[in-house]
């Protein structure tokens, strides 16, 4: 048996490729050309025109800004602290006073709490028939009063000194008007009916009682609230002095209170 003998592996034909076949297909590059007009850059990158006007105008505006911002912050801050303020005053005092609708005994004619607002008040609650208490009480409030008129660093009759009756029943107009002249010449005397007695001495926080069962012509004693109320110009309680306080003690004290409300 024969054997087939291989040629040598130089002398193996190789297979014919097309020609080019392995050769890599060559990339194409675009080259986009920049445009070099600097006119066309400074368009692009032009972004506004600043001139000394504008400067100024923004300079200015920025200014105000602040300097009203600052106004403002400052305007806040007073407020708070006059608020803070009033609320401490008013911390711990009782609410004492409010409006009235009364008849002067001089003038029988109706005055309100408004007619003596710009005034200091000094208000007692007493009535004419009291033995002892009520007489003394209103020839302390004379000296007091008396004692701020003198006073040179004060406005004049700036302090109104007020008599309101507990007993409307037998204090009439006419008998008021006497009673209070024999104190001071600028007491002022105030009536009214039961029910506008008893609202402003409710208001002033004073305790009245008087027998209820009462024959015309027959004699009795009221029970009251004995103080002095200070009231400032607004209507508004600023402190009180009850019977015990001598009239030098209230006088300084009620030039002080003045003094600060005149000054704020």
């Amino acid at each position: 048996m024969s054997r087939a003998r291989l040629a040598p592996l130089w002398q193996t034909p190789r297979p014919k490729l097309a020609l080019g076949s392995c050769r890599q297909p060559v990339p194409i590059r675009h080259f986009v050309q920049k445009s070099t007009n600097e006119e066309s850059i400074r368009q692009r990158t032009r972004v506004g025109v600043v001139t000394w006007k504008t400067t100024a105008v923004f300079l200015l505006t920025g200014v105000g800004l602040v300097l009203y911002f600052r106004a403002e912050k400052e305007r806040v801050r007073k407020a708070r602290e006059e608020a803070a303020a009033q609320q401490a005053k008013s911390i711990g005092k009782p609410k004492i006073g409010g409006p009235f609708e009364l008849i002067d005994a001089k003038t029988e004619e109706r005055v309100t709490d408004k007619d003596f607002h710009g005034k200091f008040l000094l208000v007692y609650f007493g009535f004419t028939h009291c033995p002892d208490i009520c007489p003394e009480e209103l020839d302390k409030m004379a000296e007091v009063v008396d004692m701020i008129d003198q006073d040179s660093s004060l406005p004049k009759e700036n302090l109104v000194p007020i008599f309101i009756t507990c007993d409307p029943r037998r204090d009439t107009p006419a008998v008021v008007r006497q009673y209070c002249e024999d104190f001071h010449p600028r007491l002022v005397g105030l009536t009214g009916s039961q029910e506008s007695i008893r609202q402003t001495a409710k208001a002033y926080r004073v305790y009245i009682s008087s027998p209820p069962d009462v024959k015309e012509g027959e004699d009795y004693l009221v029970d009251h609230s004995i103080f002095f109320y200070l009231m400032d110009p607004q209507g508004g309680f600023v402190d009180c002095y009850a019977k015990d306080a001598v009239a030098a003690d209230v006088a300084r004290s009620v030039k002080a209170y003045m003094l600060e409300y005149l000054h704020q």
